[in-house]
């Protein structure tokens, strides 16, 4: 297992002077291109809430974001799913191109050198709980993602078995709920049922890791894409930026689970009565410790 040292670094906010091509800006992710179908993905310390990035950094996320992401691709799924493969390359800083080891400052336990795949457009949520946009629809239909459920479920509540419920891949603005025959006819009927299989079958492996640890990982997303003919797991993988942990002893059924995670970002935001419209207010110090403090936790009871 991983022993995660809080803080080795300070908070990074733009990654800036590295000699290789920087391919995409996320919310929080760096991308360059490293040549021979190889990435480097560097995960800051942004945090954005409402798709809008804030000015000032929460220190500790990117470590946190890229060291659960090593942990499931690397100590976890290899074992647990052996038919499994994943972007991951190496996150060892040592194993790094030498173009990049004067930047072990700015690099080192916040970024992974990764396969470069061609991406599938599909955002493959699996929900374990009814909880936020699964729980509104079901208010309004009984159903998410056309999946109807029991009647009588309320909000937070473990559901019978956990749901793929995919979204689309939104560069700009908001995902938007796919229903499993749009999937179909993006991506085909045989890669649906793979990439819901699959998804599942991660989730429900996590969930039961986590759960032993006291943690309910309330539901996730995953990116696909393709090497050749091989499909590879993507991106972040079930990160709080990705996933919603709830700690269980102060799990409730009927309202909404403290989750480790920024919700100490978005409550500030809806305190203030920000319009969500850029530019994202600043945070104060308090919301700032706070934030990483729930990163830290997270990666203290699931990495130990």
């Amino acid at each position: 297992m991983h022993e995660f040292v809080t803080l080795q670094y300070p908070p990074l906010q733009r990654v800036t002077g590295l000699p290789y091509t920087l391919l995409s800006c996320g919310k929080v992710r760096d991308i360059f291109h490293l040549g021979s179908g190889r990435l480097l993905v560097v995960s800051t310390d942004r945090v954005s809430t409402f798709d809008v990035v804030h000015p000032n950094p929460i220190p500790g996320k990117g470590e946190a974001l890229n060291r659960l992401t090593e942990f499931w691709c690397k100590d976890f799924l290899l074992f647990r799913l052996p038919s499994l493969s994943t972007h991951l390359v190496t996150a060892n800083f040592d194993e790094f191109p030498s173009g990049l080891q004067s930047f072990r400052s700015v690099l080192s336990g916040r970024s992974m050198i990764v396969r470069k795949l061609k991406m599938l457009s599909v955002e493959c949520v699996v929900r374990g709980y009814l909880f936020g946009s699964g729980w509104k629809e079901y208010q309004q239909s009984g159903m998410v993602c056309g999946i109807p459920l029991p009647a009588g479920l309320r909000q937070a509540e473990v559901l019978p078995e956990p749901i793929f419920t995919p979204t689309t891949k939104a560069t700009d603005g908001h995902d938007l709920p796919l229903s499993f025959q749009q999937v179909e006819d993006l991506v085909g009927r045989a890669l649906a049922a793979e990439l819901r299989n699959m998804s599942i079958a991660i989730y429900v492996a996590a969930a039961r890791y986590a759960l032993e640890r006291g943690i309910i990982i309330a539901d996730t997303k995953f990116e696909w894409g393709f090497d050749e003919d091989n499909l590879v797991l993507a991106d972040e993988v079930l990160t709080p930026d990705s996933s919603r942990f709830w700690p269980k002893d102060k799990y409730c059924i009927g309202g909404s689970p403290p989750s480790l995670d920024k919700q100490p970002v978005r409550d500030y935001g809806e305190q203030i009565k920000w319009n969500k419209q850029p530019p994202a207010p600043e945070l104060p110090s308090e919301i700032v410790s706070d934030t990483t403090r729930r990163y830290l936790e997270i990666c203290r009871i699931l990495l130990s």
